[in-house]
């Protein structure tokens, strides 16, 4: 009963504010009880949400790289055929100067540039044998790896170009240079050609592949 008369004494105020009396009237104003809102959760007005790479990186699929398997003799191969490649470095410089003497002096020219031309082609038919095989196979080896595969392919066709060049020039044009200054000539330049070739293939090689 006391609830109802307080609500009809509010009521009849003519909607003045509680807790205040009205000016004239003979009324009685009801404070509304203190509510403590310190127990809500204050929630800021603006949220922001910061968004890193990792974030993006974590919740945005990604194809991953295929890897691709050698066998545990490539690096093996690879070392053989690099330690070949520097080891025809000095065998080319004893070519050119022993061809050089037999080239201008032919059949007059001292026995040890005919001897050390005959084991410099020998050294040089080994170590291109050797590299061809090791080269081949590994570039085989790494056929499906995209990473560098131009290069290799160059580098690889370059060599087997030189390495024709080297067999041309040592079993076809050698004898006959010794009679006959035009393919001496044609031997000495198939020969430098061969040489300049496996040079700034295996430059190229040594500074581009990264």
């Amino acid at each position: 009963m006391i609830g109802i008369a307080a609500l009809c004494l509010v009521l009849g105020s003519g909607g003045a504010e509680p807790g205040l009396p009205q000016a004239g009237a003979d009324t009685i104003g009801l404070r509304s009880p203190a509510i403590d809102t310190s127990f809500f959760i204050s929630v800021p007005k603006t949220i922001r949400f910061d968004v890193t790479r990792d974030t993006i990186r974590d919740t945005i699929p990604t194809q991953r790289r295929r890897s691709v398997a050698v066998g545990e003799w490539y690096s093996r191969r690879l070392t053989i055929h690099r330690y070949a490649a520097y080891t025809s470095i000095p065998v080319f410089a004893l070519q050119y100067v022993a061809g050089s003497k037999l080239y201008d002096e032919s059949a007059a020219a001292p026995s040890w540039a005919k001897n050390a031309h005959r084991f410099g082609a020998t050294a040089l038919a080994g170590i291109f044998t050797v590299n061809t095989v090791t080269g081949v196979w590994n570039l085989w080896e790494t056929r499906s790896q995209p990473k560098g595969r131009t290069l290799r392919t160059i580098h690889g066709l370059t060599m087997l170009v030189a390495d024709a060049a080297f067999t041309y020039a040592g079993v076809k044009l050698s004898d006959e240079a010794e009679n006959s200054v035009d393919k001496r000539r044609q031997h000495r330049t198939v020969a430098l050609s061969a040489i300049g070739l496996s040079a700034v293939s295996g430059i190229g090689m040594k500074l581009l592949n990264r």
